[in-house]
């Protein structure tokens, strides 16, 4: 998930719906991501979930009220309006909806809204028949013109029964939209025009139809690369170990593969009109050297077996070889010599830059949510390494970012 050097002020508007619930799991991971969250709720959505609730969670008092006799002045609604660095509305009824679309303003969260310069995004729930009707959807087309951001409610089975459009999206998905509109306002758009092919997780070898060869990758560390290169306004591409149990982040494109063989054939595909290619796939060095077409079976008195493994292709490499022109970035999980095998590994595979980490200390690299790495660059940008101390996967990733756009550009000046 997207996490921000800065603590943007997101003020979470509520409204009356079923939906109501997930807001108190998004407040509490956007404070997570590093977000400061206040919460105003409508009078109907304190009939879903009560303001205590939304307290707890945030650690701030939750205002539901417009006109606040504790608030200086009593003019809560127009402190809130300008504390805002974004406001969200999620839930938002289609009586809200409506509301706005219209210039009403007979609560806090619509006067709020009214007062507010800052960006406003709205996720929208609802019966299916509610969101197919034509003066809620008219209503929508008037709040985007008017500059709202619209969070498009899922499809699926609704509380009432009904199936169709009109879910609340979940919490996660919600929380990765909103950081990542934030990210686009607010940081820098240092990979703009640039498309991005990212691999990341283990691939995996079958030894028969039940079985397979991997390694522990869970795609953590790509993943994270992928949210901060689409932070970064880059177009994003990631070639994803098919095992690997992450949501692919919003506006990236995931393309599923299992074996070295498929990562690669998907990798020269995609790199045709690629700027850059980070390889941080675990990708397994051998194979079978013949599949088992059935369940391989124990032999009564043999306690051994042998298995015939073959090289598999070297992805990083062929593409650096096929594609000179791509910016190419590798990655290096060691135990022992890191700085060694990975400066080896930048010389002879012909890479712009690589990163290792030793996966030897079991507090970073697979399955952690923290890294701690090293970075070496090709001789040719004149740059001695860069360490990257211990910190989440996020703000690793960032940093990693930072350094590619650097040389990307032929700045080579790396603070």
């Amino acid at each position: 998930m997207t996490d921000l050097t800065t603590s943007p002020k997101i003020l979470l508007g509520i409204t009356g719906g079923i939906a109501a619930y997930k807001s108190a799991v998004l407040a509490r991971l956007l404070i997570k991501a590093g977000c400061e969250v206040r919460v105003m709720m409508t009078a109907a959505a304190c009939e879903f979930i009560t303001p205590m609730t939304l307290q707890a969670l945030t650690g701030h008092e939750v205002h539901t009220e417009l006109l606040d006799e504790t608030a200086e002045l009593g003019m809560g609604h127009i402190e809130l309006a300008k504390w805002a660095d974004v406001v969200v509305i999620a839930p938002a009824s289609a009586n809200t909806i409506g509301k706005l679309a219209n210039g009403l303003a007979d609560n806090l969260l619509t006067t709020v809204c009214l007062a507010t310069d800052a960006p406003i995004l709205i996720a929208p729930a609802m019966n299916q028949q509610m969101w197919a009707n034509a003066i809620v959807q008219d209503n929508l087309i008037k709040l985007t013109r008017f500059g709202y951001e619209l969070i498009t409610p899922d499809s699926g089975e609704q509380a009432c029964g009904d199936v169709g459009m009109g879910r609340l999206p979940e919490p996660e998905v919600l929380c990765e939209t909103i950081l990542a509109f934030v990210a686009r306002r607010h940081l820098p758009q240092s990979l703009a025009g640039k498309t991005v092919v990212i691999t990341a997780g283990a691939t995996l070898e079958p030894i028969d139809p039940v079985r397979f060869l991997s390694n522990h990758s869970t795609g953590k560390m790509g993943y994270a690369l992928a949210a901060a290169c689409r932070d970064a306004g880059a177009d994003v591409v990631l070639v994803s170990g098919k095992r690997v149990h992450l949501q692919a982040p919003q506006g990236v494109r995931r393309i599923d593969v299992g074996t070295a063989d498929e990562m690669l054939a998907v990798c020269l595909d995609v790199c045709r009109t690629a700027d850059v290619f980070i390889a941080t796939a675990a990708v397994a060095d051998y194979k079978m050297a013949t599949i088992a077409p059935h369940k391989i079976k124990k032999t009564d008195g043999v306690d051994g077996m042998t298995l015939e493994l073959i090289k598999n292709p070297d992805v990083l490499a062929t593409i650096v070889k096929t594609y000179p022109d791509v910016l190419s970035v590798g990655f290096a999980a060691e135990t022992q010599d890191t700085e060694t095998y990975a400066k080896g590994k930048l010389v002879a595979k012909n890479l712009d830059m690589i990163a290792v980490n030793d996966v030897s200390d079991t507090s970073i690299g697979f399955g952690s949510d923290d890294n701690a790495m090293m970075v070496f660059f090709a001789d040719k940008y004149a740059k001695t390494a860069q360490k990257l101390p211990k910190a989440p996967k996020s703000t690793i990733a960032r940093q990693l970012v930072d350094c590619i756009a650097l040389i990307s550009s032929n700045n080579y000046s790396i603070k």
